[in-house]
């Protein structure tokens, strides 16, 4: 199963936006399922209230930093990250994508975490 399809189940059993996401790569960081959960416990909902960037998104960077820091930084990364996720997903904040104040979302769930690890995954393939 690809990674796509795992945080779709990580999300279903019970995860967060960003632990879900953070989960699907605890064998390429050598974090455990529990220390990832932990990690992105507070990135839920938008941080909590749906003002703040997706947990999807939030859990890709984080992801990125663990793969990719050496000490120095990774904002080119993280910026593609970003872009690549909101022109996918129509949006970057949590209250946005549900359409909290439209009534409209613009992007499920589901297809949150499945587009942030897509964009992780594009661009995990550009690295030397």
């Amino acid at each position: 199963m690809d990674k796509k399809e795992q945080v779709v189940q990580w999300k279903h059993r019970g995860c967060n936006c960003a632990q879900a996401v953070l989960c699907v790569y605890t064998e390429e960081t050598g974090y455990s399922e529990e220390q990832m959960k932990k990690i992105g416990a507070a990135f839920g909902a938008g941080m909590g209230n749906m003002e703040a960037t997706c947990g999807a998104l939030c859990g890709a960077a984080t992801v990125l930093g663990l793969l990719r820091y050496e000490g120095k930084p990774v904002a080119r990364d993280a910026a593609a990250l970003q872009r690549m996720f909101t022109e996918t997903c129509g949006a970057s904040l949590c209250k946005d994508l549900k359409g909290r104040d439209t009534g409209k979302a613009v992007c499920s769930c589901d297809d949150c975490v499945r587009n942030a690890v897509a964009a992780l995954e594009s661009i995990k393939e550009g690295w030397s």
